[in-house]
């Protein structure tokens, strides 16, 4: 028997159970507060509270620490690949190379869109900011895809999950070309997830187009820092969608659009908005001493979960140093910018006393600059890599005996009940 909590109020005394994971802090089960104390809790962004249980990522943001599956996030950037990474987050563990050879075939050859899809896209502004688009274009998939869409078929999910996987980049860069008044560039089965997809978005017709080895993985690398990160805002949402039975697609298309948000996908544009304002070496003193006077905000430094620096932070810093020295952009003012202010902000004890680390925006905004990419396209690059941890999740709720539809409570506040009042007489 595990340790327990005892509520009591207004002479009514509950048990808790408290129950523990694998790491991280015990948590309280509240499930029959309710129902024996007859009141609940109030906890505002859910902050304190678990929403599920899960296997998939483990975070301690005190330690600066992330888990996929166990495996530490610098480990899987530095060693792994986007696609076995997948696999990990949908599987549980790290395949063999047969099993990575089918999956990797199975993605590559789902790379394609229904020709009558590509209709969806003209339909849009060619002004549209492309997040619009793939909130529109990806929850139409389900329109074309309804094989794949009957939940409680295990074979259909993983379908479903390899169609999301597959497509988003194909989708993903024909958003951006369409932004860019460019033809639409076809997958290739020969290349690899990463090199595909930078294909599809900078080549053009008019010449050939050489991959970069160095970009290549960069890209590659990007998409693996970013592909989960436990129970965010958008993650949350796909859970929540998900619990009501809604098709993969359509949940999905929901995370994207709780991605958007600036809080949440947009912080990287933020950051690199933040380098050009400040714009040179020399004016960092007095940006320095006006986020002391809270007159600048600072963005891409400290985190809402970690506390410590951000371990996505570094393996994105060393990237940001390669992309940019390949593409002859070493000498890239705002990349002197972010040195030195990284340099202060480890040095100077208002940002260590408040912990205000650099995070993995601060570094990839300039580094997706660096590959050709608008400010508009980020949160877009970060729907696409992020598509994988929601499907993972998504599916791991789904398989979940103890899950339910989602049902938050609240405090009312409003007017108690009165008579209503015809019109004449207000």
């Amino acid at each position: 028997m595990g340790d327990t909590a005892k509520f009591e109020l207004g002479g009514k005394s509950v048990d808790l159970p408290v129950l523990k994971g694998t790491d991280g802090p015990a948590v309280i089960d509240i499930r029959k507060l309710y129902a024996e104390a007859d009141v609940f809790t109030y906890d505002p962004g859910f902050t304190s509270t678990a929403s599920c249980e899960s296997k998939i990522t483990f975070i301690d943001g005190d330690k600066g620490v992330l888990l996929h599956r166990g495996y530490p996030i610098d480990q899987l950037a530095e060693r792994s690949s986007f696609l076995e990474v997948c696999y990990l987050l949908l599987h549980g563990e790290l395949p063999s190379a047969s099993q990575f050879s089918e999956f990797e075939h199975n993605i590559t050859y789902h790379t394609m869109v229904h020709e009558q899809f590509d209709r969806f896209f003209q339909g849009f502004r060619r002004d549209a900011h492309p997040m619009a688009i793939m909130v529109g274009a990806v929850g139409a998939m389900s329109a074309f895809y309804h094989d794949s869409t009957d939940i409680n078929d295990p074979e259909q999910r993983m379908i479903s999950a390899h169609r999301l996987i597959a497509k988003m980049p194909t989708i993903a860069a024909r958003a951006f070309k369409y932004s860019r008044g460019q033809p639409f560039v076809y997958p290739r089965n020969e290349l690899s997830y990463a090199e595909n997809f930078l294909k599809m978005c900078f080549s053009v017709p008019a010449e050939d187009w050489k991959p970069n080895p160095v970009l290549t993985r960069a890209m590659d690398r990007i998409f693996i820092l970013h592909a989960d990160h436990e129970q965010n805002a958008s993650t949350s949402t796909v859970r929540l969608a998900g619990s009501s039975g809604a098709n993969p697609f359509a949940c999905i298309a929901a995370g994207i659009a709780s991605l958007w948000g600036p809080k949440h996908g947009g912080a990287n544009e933020e950051a690199l908005n933040m380098l050009g304002e400040i714009g040179s070496v020399d004016r960092i003193p007095e940006f320095v001493q006006g986020v002391k006077d809270r007159r600048y905000l600072l963005m891409g430094f400290g985190h809402r979960v970690y506390k410590n620096y951000d371990p996505r932070a570094k393996v994105m810093q060393q990237t940001c140093h390669e992309v940019l020295e390949a593409v002859g952009h070493q000498d890239d003012p705002l990349l002197k910018v972010a040195m030195e202010l990284e340099k202060i902000a480890l040095s100077d004890e208002f940002f260590i006393e408040r912990k205000l680390y650099p995070n993995v925006d601060f570094y990839s905004g300039i580094t997706l600059r660096a590959l050709g990419f608008p400010a508009e396209m980020f949160t877009v690059l970060f729907a696409l890599a992020r598509t994988v941890g929601w499907i993972a999740q998504w599916k791991e709720m789904i398989e979940d005996p103890s899950q339910k539809i989602g049902r938050p409570r609240q405090i009312y506040t409003g007017a108690p009940e009165r008579a209503y009042t015809p019109i004449d007489k207000r």
